[in-house]
């Protein structure tokens, strides 16, 4: 392989990688605080994608403001449910999955019914590309991993840096330890269910001027979320930002010499091949 192919790989998968870690991260950290697998994580992913459709084209409202206003109502939607569907079965798995799966349904189905079964666009931002020695580097992509790696950076600052952010680490480490410490625990899965839906919904509201829009959409996201969670180990934040670089890389190499459906397949033999040697995923913990 020439050194300007093995460019083009890198960049092609560091985008893709890019927009995984969003949407995993919101995917892992639900997990870690509530003990919940969001199977409707893909339909918030399919919410921002669709908010921002209304907003640009129906609307006519700049990208920015039109992101910004379909992260607060995906939020929004993820806040009502939290309080209203999940909360009730705090503690229970499985009834939990079940009824993330009854809500993703039912979120399909409106949109749906609402805009119908046919694709919609959204204009690009910006276009055009950049060759940079011989690798063409994509002007929209390139924005969106640029906004996707500050909204990181930033994520993991108030992680890390805030007293909410530490509060929710104790309590995805341990509920009833942070419980006795005063921490409002309730409070806590509450706001991490709404940053993980508004980042799932941020990274359809970033893919929406780039990819096509449409009830299903949130499917494979959401595959692709569960992928890398697993691959990181669920729970571990880290893990998810590892797990996301990781799939795009691996989806932009094969994706290269073979197909798309190639690379997923691969991605899937991964992840078994994996749980077989580390069932936690590359920084799982035992909970």
């Amino acid at each position: 392989m020439s050194l300007q192919l093995i460019g083009q790989i890198l960049v092609n998968g560091l985008f893709s990688g890019a927009i995984y870690v969003l949407i995993a991260t919101g995917f892992t950290l639900i997990f870690g605080i509530m003990r919940l697998v969001n199977f409707a994580h893909g339909e918030f992913y399919m919410i921002g994608a669709f908010c921002t459709y209304v907003l640009i084209v129906l609307l006519k409202l700049p990208f920015f403001i039109a992101v910004f206003l379909a992260i607060v109502f995906a939020a929004a939607i993820g806040f009502i449910l939290e309080r209203v569907l999940f909360r009730p079965l705090h503690g229970l798995e499985l009834q939990g999955m079940i009824m993330a799966l009854a809500i993703g349904i039912a979120l399909q189905s409106a949109a749906l019914l609402i805009f119908g079964p046919q694709e919609v666009t959204v204009p690009r931002v910006v276009t055009g590309a950049w060759s940079v020695a011989g690798i063409v580097i994509a002007k929209d992509r390139s924005l969106v991993a640029l906004i996707s790696a500050i909204i990181l950076v930033m994520f993991y600052l108030f992680m890390k840096k805030t007293q909410t952010g530490l509060a929710i680490d104790a309590v995805s480490q341990d509920h009833r330890t942070a419980s006795l410490m005063g921490i409002p625990t309730r409070k806590m899965q509450s706001l991490a269910f709404v940053l993980g839906t508004g980042l799932a919904a941020f990274a359809g509201a970033l893919m929406a001027p780039i990819y096509d829009v449409g009830p299903y959409m949130g499917e494979v996201p959401m595959l692709k979320a569960f992928i890398v969670v697993i691959i990181g180990g669920l729970g571990s934040i880290p893990g998810a930002a590892i797990g996301g670089l990781l799939l795009g890389l691996f989806e932009s190499i094969f994706a290269t010499f073979y197909t798309q459906n190639i690379a997923m397949i691969f991605s899937f033999s991964f992840v078994v091949i994996l749980l077989l040697y580390k069932p936690l995923g590359l920084l799982g913990k035992a909970s």
